[in-house]
């Protein structure tokens, strides 16, 4: 069991994220959006929130800041959080304004909501499950675009919140999380991305 929680915590990694907002949206929009369009967000999203945190990691572990990649400690949560902010900044401002779309954007804006958030909360010692708000903020993403595309998507959300409830079983199970950072973690995420709808919904 442990080794299945333990899978579960990598493959729903809070990197990806990012990356699975992105290409939720392109699968559920009726909107026509061609390769180019969807490449051209893609494409750079996934080296800025997938490969250059990688990298990133790597080189603040042989700093001896981080030691697993699952920041286990509240100390090396920091230049993390604050590389990931960053980073969804330059996609607010260099990316998506090049194939501007509204869904799109806010999501990111609620992303880096909630990253200030956990990051805020570090300053108070408190460890907030980042993998409660990275799932918690896809699910809340989703339901957002069913309601604003008027599309019948409730087997994809109802998968969803399985997988959100997995995901938070496997981050107790482990011992990563207490009860109420994962609930922290929750409200975040759906709160990120709620406080941003009204702008395109």
């Amino acid at each position: 069991m442990r080794l299945f929680f333990q899978t579960i915590s990598y493959i729903f990694h809070p990197i990806l994220i990012p990356i699975a907002g992105t290409v939720a949206y392109f699968l559920t929009t009726p909107k026509y959006s061609p390769l180019e369009l969807q490449s051209g967000n893609i494409l750079p999203i996934f080296i800025l929130t997938v490969i250059i945190p990688i990298i990133a990691f790597l080189i603040l572990k042989n700093l001896g800041v981080a030691n697993t990649v699952f920041l286990n400690s509240v100390s090396e949560r920091k230049y993390p959080l604050l590389i990931h902010i960053i980073l969804l900044g330059l996609i607010l401002i260099k990316v998506i304004p090049n194939n501007y779309i509204p869904e799109l954007y806010f999501y990111f804006v609620g992303l880096i909501g909630a990253a200030f958030a956990c990051l805020f909360l570090l300053y108070f010692n408190f460890k907030t499950s980042l993998h409660a708000v990275g799932i918690a903020g896809v699910l809340m993403y989703l339901i957002n675009l069913s309601i604003h595309f008027e599309i019948n998507i409730v087997i994809a959300i109802g998968l969803l919140t399985l997988i959100t409830g997995i995901i938070v079983s496997a981050r107790l199970y482990l011992k990563a999380h207490s009860k109420l950072e994962i609930i922290i973690g929750l409200f975040i995420g759906l709160l990120s991305q709620l406080l941003t709808v009204k702008f395109w919904l």
